[in-house]
């Protein structure tokens, strides 16, 4: 563990841990500051500390979740030194394969990765701690790809997908995205369902809402364990129906334009029903988003040629709100009530209790005048019927 809180909590669930003796602080690391890059480098100490002992090692951050044993699936390639996960979004292969080495151009990510105690892995180990002690603001999964990269073929003879690489000695091998897979491959591809495969992991990269959003996509999934209180919140839920014409989800072309005209569409709705929240004192279950174009940190084309991205697609709620800022503490003098939500998979977790999945009131809007079209004299359950236009008052 790298910090006491962790080391603590571990150890009183009864979760085999040492103390690393890192120090770490409990806070979010951002991306690329030192609090980031120290945290990095302890990961390197922790390899070069335990594979002298002859442990295989299975390493994987904390922003990721196993859904099924890998173990199984590591063991088919008993030859390898390393099996590391990657960012490649396009599919090489369309099984359980390791991806094919020469056609994957996404760089190798950490995240994800299994050593074993050989001597190539150990000789690895050390050189990658000591180029990153050598430069302090060298990312450790940069320096990982440097090392790897330096001798990149050829392929392993029977090797069942691997490559040498390092020092023409070291016999890697690549996961599949498919099914060790990255935020794009599994949130927006989804290429575990579309190739009828079952994923073995989840890592939460691709997003763009810092820990929030990482832990908001888990929850979309419903891979992300929360305590019971989450789910039956004081003042209940709002969910509603979104209705979007079909000309702006599938007519014309998936432009910049049609792209943003659809997701404005959107928006508007929710503001809505974030107001209506407000005034119910009620938490707002987020609607399904559909979007038309990517969300990426670089200049694409809308989606990427070659990637399984369909158009459109159901796509995360970091696409369009800034989940990290829409959870913040912020001054409710300036910035007005915190409203709460939940996840658009909200009613659909096996997590939600009974009571709560039973206890609903559908609301509809109808012309007011016409028959049971009166809010006096509604029931407290099933159908409510409420006239269209209706003041704040009267809601």
């Amino acid at each position: 563990a790298m910090d006491t809180r962790l080391l603590e909590a571990l150890y009183w669930k009864g979760v085999p841990v040492y103390d690393m003796g890192s120090n770490m602080m409990t806070v979010d690391a951002g991306w690329g500051s030192p609090a980031f890059h120290k945290m990095g480098r302890e990961k390197v100490f922790l390899i070069n500390a335990l594979l002298p002992f002859g442990y295989e090692l299975l390493v994987c951050d904390t922003d990721m979740v196993w859904l099924k044993n890998p173990l199984p699936y590591i063991a088919r390639f008993p030859e390898a030194d390393i099996l590391t996960s990657s960012d490649q979004l396009i599919p090489t292969v369309t099984d359980e394969s390791l991806e094919i080495w020469d056609q994957v151009s996404g760089a190798f990510n950490i995240g994800i990765f299994h050593w074993r105690p050989t001597d190539p892995a150990k000789k690895l180990a050390k050189e990658w701690k000591n180029l990153l002690l050598s430069d302090e603001k060298i990312w450790d999964q940069n320096g990982f790809n440097e090392l790897v990269r330096k001798v990149y073929g050829p392929a392993v003879k029977g090797g069942n997908g691997l490559v040498y690489t390092f020092d023409r000695t070291l016999k890697l091998g690549i996961l599949p995205a498919s099914i060790f897979c990255s935020g794009h491959t599994y949130f927006v591809q989804a290429q575990y369902h579309q190739l009828r495969l079952q994923p073995y992991a989840v890592h939460t990269t691709f997003q763009y809402g810092g820990t929030e959003g990482k832990r908001h996509r888990l929850r979309e999934g419903m891979i992300f364990y929360d305590l019971p209180e989450y789910y039956d919140t004081p003042g209940g839920f709002l969910s509603f129906k979104q209705h979007i014409p079909k000309s702006l989800l599938l007519d014309g072309e998936h432009t910049v334009k049609t792209h943003f005209s659809l997701v404005n569409y959107q928006m508007k709705q929710i503001r809505t029903a974030l107001a209506i929240a407000t005034l119910l004192n009620r938490t707002l279950v987020m609607p399904p988003l559909w979007c038309r174009l990517d969300r990426l940190w670089y200049g694409h084309p809308g989606v990427l040629d070659g990637t399984l991205s369909r158009q459109p697609f159901l796509c995360p709620l970091d696409h369009v709100f800034e989940v990290n800022v829409m959870l913040s503490e912020r001054p409710e003098e300036e910035f007005g009530p915190k409203i709460d939500f939940r996840e658009y998979s909200f009613f659909d977790n096996p997590l939600l209790p009974k009571q709560v999945k039973e206890s609903w009131l559908e609301v509809q809007l109808c012309e007011e005048g016409s028959k049971n079209c009166n809010v006096s004299s509604q029931p407290k359950t099933g159908v409510f019927s409420v006239p269209k236009h209706s003041s704040e008052e009267m809601v």
